[in-house]
């Protein structure tokens, strides 16, 4: 081959290499666009970033919630949580089919709504609360919490999520704001679940409360309303606690693990009588104070104490998610 010729191979393929490099970049480019597109985050034209309205800051946390929601996972969550009324109805309606009452237990809280389950089917609502507040509802708000910044993280869209208009502190609010939202839809979940096989298997009608008094039906869905609302109010210490470690680690399944890990000692560390100190201080020390919502008149005092304490942990653990965040060197 003469030199001539070896020149002109060398320049053809000095042409390839770059054509090959500029469609790289441009195929790059576009992966970025469309990502950001789909998170709601404002596209860049000419590597100026455009001001950051709210209608995309509503749009980031639309495209949040709705990745969040079409997670195999979260609909796994939510449909064992829908299934735990469906249990406790029918375990009450074998149990009481003899004319038996149905786990009676004394104190006012939790499970004594279960001996009103046959007279009234609304009770079932209350008593899947109960029964799902201790574990299954912060263990599944634990786990969406934990996998809200490690998941991206994990799986490499994080890092075009950062270079946003819309900001760090943007895009952490907008996933706290995801995870709070589940919270209230879990809440609901269990609640209209519990409410439709209450009707199905029991009376429902005016109710007794656990003060003795007597209230209407309509009255008696309002506090169940309210009380599916103290539930989510509840959850909302696990949720900024879940966010905070989930911007420790780059491992979705490690936050997720940590976070139900503690979720979990801190409630045993609130049921051993010498550490009745602290407990107060522990975030679901005043969970099942939902329950005198039942009494006539409603005593506040705890759950004015709850909704506090929920705040605290919010603002503590919500900081240092922040702070974490925000100086999070991310790679992936």
């Amino acid at each position: 081959m003469s030199q001539g010729e070896h020149a002109e191979h060398a320049e053809h393929a000095e042409q390839v290499e770059q054509a090959q490099q500029a469609r790289q970049t441009e195929e790059a480019e576009h992966a970025e666009q469309a990502h950001r597109r789909a998170k709601g985050v404002a596209p860049v034209a000419g590597g100026t970033a455009r001001p950051v309205s709210p209608l995309w800051t509503l749009g980031l946390f639309r495209s949040e919630l709705t990745v969040t929601l079409r997670r195999w996972r979260t609909l796994a969550l939510l449909g064992v949580l829908a299934a735990v009324p469906v249990l406790v109805g029918i375990a009450v309606r074998i149990e009481t089919g003899d004319g038996s009452t149905a786990g009676r237990r004394g104190g006012g809280e939790g499970p004594a709504f279960m001996a009103q389950i046959t007279n009234n089917g609304l009770f079932l609502v209350f008593t899947a609360l109960a029964a799902t507040l201790p574990f299954f509802l912060p263990m599944a708000v634990g786990v969406v919490a934990g996998d809200a910044v490690a998941g991206e993280a994990n799986s490499g869209t994080l890092r075009y999520l950062l270079v946003a208009p819309a900001g760090r502190t943007r895009l952490l609010l907008a996933k706290y704001a995801t995870t709070v939202t589940f919270c209230l839809l879990a809440t609901l979940v269990v609640a209209v679940s519990a409410l439709a096989i209450g009707a199905l298997l029991f009376p429902l009608g005016d109710l007794t409360t656990i003060s003795g008094t007597r209230i209407s039906f309509a009255d008696g869905l309002w506090r169940a309303l309210l009380i599916a609302l103290a539930v989510t109010a509840s959850l909302l210490g696990v949720a900024a606690l879940g966010l905070f470690v989930s911007t420790l680690t780059n491992s979705g399944i490690a936050a997720m693990a940590t976070t139900v890990g503690l979720l979990t000692t801190v409630q045993i560390l609130d049921q051993i009588p010498q550490l009745h100190a602290i407990q107060p201080y522990l975030f679901p020390h005043y969970w099942l104070s939902f329950a005198d919502l039942m009494r006539e008149p409603v005593y506040w005092e705890e759950l004015r104490k709850n909704l506090a304490l929920q705040a605290v942990y919010v603002a503590v653990f919500g900081s240092a998610a922040w702070a974490r965040f925000t100086a999070k060197d991310v790679t992936a």
